[in-house]
């Protein structure tokens, strides 16, 4: 029984949640030959605050830029 966690960052809509979920399950069924019903999905949500790259904080290197498209 695979046991799948993504981790994102918050803001993406239901909609866009329901259909990462329907990819990565389906990519396991797929690949890996396992039925359906077997997939978990964790979705781990974090603040941009919380997540640097290159020593910048996510919200700081792209501010303003995700607030526009509501991610």
């Amino acid at each position: 029984m695979p046991f799948i966690t993504i981790q994102i960052a918050k803001g993406h809509s239901i909609e866009k949640k329901r259909e990462l979920a329907k990819a990565i399950t389906d990519a396991m069924v797929s690949t890996m030959g396992t039925k359906p019903e077997w997939v978990t999905i964790h979705i781990d949500e974090f603040e941009r605050d919380n997540w640097s790259v290159g020593g910048t904080l996510h919200s700081d290197k792209h501010k303003g830029r995700h607030e526009e498209k509501g991610v």
